[in-house]
């Protein structure tokens, strides 16, 4: 603050910390939403790879295999299911490819392997900005109450 010609006055770096407290909360939301996906998306795909481990424990049995289809949620649909080598994967973005087992199940580990990186990533830099958040609201109740000890001194004087 004593540093006039960088700073300004007291409205100007307050205004200066706010907007940088509202970034950092901006960002803050940002990492939440893509946590939020992250922990729903990791133990989907677990469950695709647990399904593609039975569909290759039984691929070379004769006997069809009974199974229910989440259709929405809570409601399921039975279905036969004959034993096969090739598992469709749906990608997202309203795209689906046919693959080998053995190719599904490498890349679901990879993308299991990957999301639980990018989950700690996310909650790493989570804590950052939460340090960041505190960090600028403690530098506004300095500037504030600087600005008042100044006030009250420059009225006693």
């Amino acid at each position: 603050m004593t540093q006039s010609d960088i700073n300004g006055n007291v409205d100007i770096v307050l205004r200066r910390l706010d907007e940088q407290h509202g970034k950092y909360k901006f960002m803050e939301l940002n990492l939440l939403s893509k946590k939020r996906r992250l922990k729903v998306q990791i133990p989907d795909l677990e469950r695709s790879l647990d399904m593609i481990k039975m569909l290759m424990k039984r691929k070379d049995s004769t006997e069809d295999m009974e199974m229910q289809f989440l259709l929405a949620d809570q409601a399921y649909m039975k279905a036969l299911v004959h034993p096969t080598d090739k598992v469709c994967l749906w990608l997202g973005a309203n795209v689906m490819l046919e693959y080998t087992l053995e190719d599904a199940m490498d890349l679901l580990n990879k993308n299991i392997e990957t999301a639980k990186k990018n989950l700690s990533h996310v909650e790493h830099d989570l804590d950052f900005v939460r340090d960041q958040f505190t960090t600028t609201e403690v530098n506004m109740a300095r500037v504030y109450n600087w600005n008042v000890k100044r006030r009250v001194a420059a009225k006693a004087s």
